[in-house]
């Protein structure tokens, strides 16, 4: 059975081929090393990437943060990726340029297959896809709310734009005011709303920008708000402000809980009101959720 959960705030990548890369991902307060195996490493380094990244793994004081982004599952690198960090056991596999439930299910079999080779709990290596880095993926995104082999394995979904442009042809991006063009959002919200629908985390992309903290620490706030449960940082600077972002404040917190205390002294409102707003079962359910997300319930 999968094991609990890290926190998923702040997802760091570190490139598969540099020692002192991971090992600095590792220690940082980012919730999840992410050792990436596919975009930051070239074919010709991947044979001693896979060792690398192995080894980082079963060098980490928790295994359970540490996962492991492999190549697509189109190309034939994804399995000698996965017989390679396998017997490591990362806490999971970051899955690139998924297209649908299949795809979840087809990297269910491999996991399923290398976990009995090598003694590991079934279902214990968990999954996160990528889920709009191609056109074809787009239109696919509400299928990992359907009932499928490895569904339990699906901890989050991502997205991303430099993929997705590339296969576009698109020279852009973004406009002049920093805002991601309209196909870009759209991949954003799909990639919420398929992530809500299949009950897992939705995961913001990375920003490049990586110098421009205060415009991170404002985007990650902008995201939280919209439901976003965490972001992916490619510098370890970046951490601390996607954290700070992603972690209830404790106004926030102690407001939650009068929402909840009030309800719970009215049992039999559907709405009441509190600081001079009205609310409803809606604004519950929310305060809930902030009070489990931030253990204070």
């Amino acid at each position: 059975m999968p094991l609990p959960l890290p926190r998923m705030r702040s997802w760091l990548f570190s490139p598969g081929d540099s020692t002192k890369k991971m090992a600095k991902a590792i220690a940082s307060e980012a919730d999840i090393a992410l050792l990436d195996l596919e975009d930051s490493v070239t074919p010709d380094n991947r044979p001693a990437a896979r060792k690398s990244v192995a080894e980082a793994i079963g060098e980490a004081d928790s295994r359970t943060r540490v996962w492991v982004r492999i190549n697509p599952l189109t190309g034939p690198d994804a399995v000698q990726d996965l017989a390679a960090i396998l017997p490591a056991r990362p806490g999971g596999v970051f899955l690139p340029k998924a297209e649908g439930a299949h795809h979840v299910t087809e990297l269910h079999h491999y996991l399923t297959a290398l976990e009995a080779a090598h003694g590991i709990e079934p279902g214990s290596t968990r999954i996160a896809a990528l889920v709009t880095e191609t056109a074809a993926a787009m239109f696919r995104t509400g299928d990992y709310a359907s009932d499928y082999p490895g569904r339990e394995r699906l901890a989050a979904m991502s997205w991303g734009a430099e993929d997705l442009s590339s296969e576009l042809g698109a020279r852009e991006q973004r406009g002049d005011d920093g805002a991601y063009a309209h196909t870009y959002e759209m991949a954003r919200s799909l990639c919420l709303l398929g992530a809500v629908a299949a009950g897992v985390a939705p995961i913001e992309t990375v920003q490049p920008e990586f110098r421009d903290l205060e415009a991170l620490e404002k985007r990650a706030r902008g995201v939280r708000a919209q439901g976003f449960r965490g972001m992916l940082a490619i510098h370890p600077a970046q951490v601390g402000p996607i954290n700070a972002a992603f972690t209830p404040s404790a106004e926030e917190i102690a407001h939650a809980r009068l929402v909840v205390q009030a309800f719970a002294d009215n049992p039999g409102a559907g709405t009441l009101a509190l600081d001079g707003a009205m609310l409803d079962r809606p604004h519950l359910a929310l305060a809930q959720r902030l009070l489990a997300e931030a253990g204070a319930s």
